[in-house]
C-alpha cells in the first residue's frame, strides 16, 4: 500500500484560500486500487471501549479486504462501521471511495 499524504487544509472555506491542494501523479496499472476517505470513519467512536475507529484499523480492513469485488468490500465497510459505532452517536461525515483499475 502505496499512502499520497494529504494536505492538512479544509475542502470548504478557510482563513487561506490562496494556498492550492497539491497536485500528484501517478502511474497505474490494470487491477490496481484507489481509496480516497475522509477522516470520518477512522474518527467515529464506539467499539467495545468506546474509542476512535483509527486509520491503522481503517487501512486493515481495507488491506485484508481488497481481493474481493468492490460491492463486497463496500458491504464489509458498512457493516464494520455500522458494528463499531453501535449505538454511538455518528461524529462526523463518512466518505470512503474505492476504485479498481
Amino acid at each position: 500500500m502505496n499512502e499520497i499524504a494529504p494536505d492538512k487544509m479544509p475542502v470548504g472555506s478557510h482563513d487561506n484560500m490562496n494556498v492550492s491542494f497539491t497536485k500528484h501523479t501517478i502511474q497505474l496499472q490494470a487491477g490496481d486500487l484507489i481509496y480516497a476517505f475522509t477522516d470520518g470513519f477512522a474518527d467515529q467512536f464506539g467499539g467495545p471501549k468506546n474509542k476512535k475507529f483509527r486509520y491503522k484499523q481503517l487501512e486493515k480492513l481495507l488491506l485484508d479486504n481488497s481481493h474481493l469485488p468492490m460491492n463486497e468490500q463496500k458491504e464489509i465497510l458498512n457493516r464494520s462501521f455500522d458494528n463499531w459505532k453501535g449505538k454511538c452517536e455518528q461524529v462526523d461525515d463518512v466518505l470512503v471511495i474505492g476504485i479498481r483499475i
